[in-house]
């Protein structure tokens, strides 16, 4: 496009979070009111005013600019989620606006190697994302912090949000087609908000045992990895990350916890090799002969690892613990439908349409697949009960979680990961966050 600038647009961009200053003032309602005039300023009045501009090619082809149009939206989903901390709005706002921002211009002006997943991001702008981003983050969360009572500690102040930055810049270098002003804000946002959960007194409490514990933890997840990799059901780095991922929720929940995750995995890891032949004649078995890699490890057990933090170092372990095993509930049941529907589904439909579609399509569902996943959720969350991990309903908040997690992603898998706008680990971790939300919101039903 004529007058097109990228560095022009991305300054805009990083300008905008000027706006967050104003969060310090403002009640949550007046935010949110100006988050709705900001996004019906820049569809309605931007483009009469020379805003035709800052289209990239791709937004010129559409007739409307997309990313323009959900920077004010995620704004606002920020406001309207965290009404009572403004300092994690704003902290989540200078990540999307100064780590994006600064990611693209570096990465564009700075000879560097591009990151081994996603050939068109460099290792230079996944850096330039995580200083501004946590620099303008920690900022927005300091200026912000006199409008929360009570006052926030200025530990999670200043830490969090580099923390939260560094999630956000790898959620940002995944290799898809969803937004940056989407994805960028949600994953700060979980980190941010479970970050807010801790607190001093059960840090300190858990200074008297988290060493044994992690110690424990490492001794036992490095020998498991190890084997699973000899086993054939992950590759190396996927033995790395599943380790990782081992050792905090074990350190962090206990041997119950790593307990139902080992239970987990294992049901994935069968009935990916259940039918096997069948659909590797129908073109149809996962790659790789079913070996799991690092990104499958993050999506369908890192919202779980980072739960079972939360759990050990805040005093709403119960929540944190339903979340956990809701996601892998999810995780796991959502793999057994899927396998089990393309070794013996005989009919496959797209939810929520119910077209006819061949076994495989992404999103498909079956009668054979949909009650073995319901089994395996069942399952699962009677032996996190049997464990102690959860307590009385809770057997249902997650088993009914999980299940509506994965009609949903069933949705989205049938209507977005076909177009690229979303990938498959992307729709994995979609469940799980999803499954747990809904199981905290049954919780939360309930006790009301």
């Amino acid at each position: 496009m004529t007058g097109y600038s990228e560095s022009r647009r991305q300054t805009l961009h990083m300008a905008m979070a000027s706006f967050a200053l104003l969060l310090r003032v403002l009640t949550w309602w007046q935010a949110a009111a100006c988050a709705v005039a900001a996004f019906l300023f820049n569809l309605l009045v931007l483009p009469r005013i020379g805003g035709e501009s800052l289209n990239r090619p791709g937004d010129a082809a559409r007739g409307y600019p997309l990313g323009i149009l959900f920077y004010p939206l995620s704004v606002l989903l920020l406001i309207l989620a965290f009404p009572r901390r403004p300092d994690i709005a704003a902290a989540a706002w200078g990540i999307l606006a100064f780590g994006d921002g600064a990611a693209t211009i570096v990465g564009t002006r700075v000879r560097s190697r591009a990151l081994p997943w996603n050939p068109d991001k460099t290792f230079a702008g996944s850096l330039a994302f995580i200083v501004a981003g946590a620099a303008a983050g920690a900022a927005l969360a300091w200026w912000t912090r006199p409008a929360v009572s009570p006052l926030p500690p200025l530990q999670f102040t200043l830490g969090a949000p580099v923390l939260a930055a560094i999630a956000a810049a790898g959620v940002e270098s995944i290799r898809v087609r969803l937004d940056d002003n989407i994805s960028v804000p949600i994953g700060a946002a979980i980190v941010l908000g479970g970050l807010a959960f801790l607190d001093g007194p059960s840090c300190a409490a858990a200074s008297a045992w988290l060493p044994s514990s992690i110690l424990w933890a490492v001794l036992v997840n490095v020998p498991v990895a190890a084997l699973g990799w000899r086993a054939g059901g992950v590759t190396v780095p996927g033995a790395v990350v599943g380790a990782v991922i081992g050792i905090a929720v074990f350190g962090f929940a206990g041997a119950a916890g790593w307990a139902l995750l080992f239970a987990s995995f294992l049901v994935a890891a069968i009935s990916t090799r259940l039918g096997l032949k069948r659909k590797s004649v129908l073109g149809i078995a996962e790659e790789r002969g079913g070996r799991r890699g690092p990104g499958n490890a993050i999506a369908n057990t890192g919202l779980a690892a980072f739960a079972a933090i939360v759990a050990g170092l805040s005093p709403h372990r119960e929540g944190a613990l339903l979340v956990m095993v809701t996601a892998l509930v999810a995780a796991a049941s959502d793999t057994v439908a899927s396998e089990i529907g393309k070794a013996w589904g005989t009919r496959t439909y797209l939810f929520p349409t119910f077209a006819r579609v061949r076994p495989g399509t992404s999103g498909a569902v079956s009668l054979e697949g949909t009650g073995a996943g319901l089994v395996a959720a069942l399952a699962l969350s009677a032996l996190a009960l049997a464990l102690g991990l959860i307590r009385g309903n809770a057997l249902w908040f997650a088993t009914l979680g999980a299940t509506a997690g994965s009609f949903v992603e069933s949705s989205l898998g049938a209507t977005l990961e076909s177009s690229g706008t979303l990938d498959n680990n992307m729709l994995n971790f979609i469940n799980t966050a999803l499954s747990a939300a809904f199981a905290i919101a049954l919780a939360w039903a309930v006790a009301g």
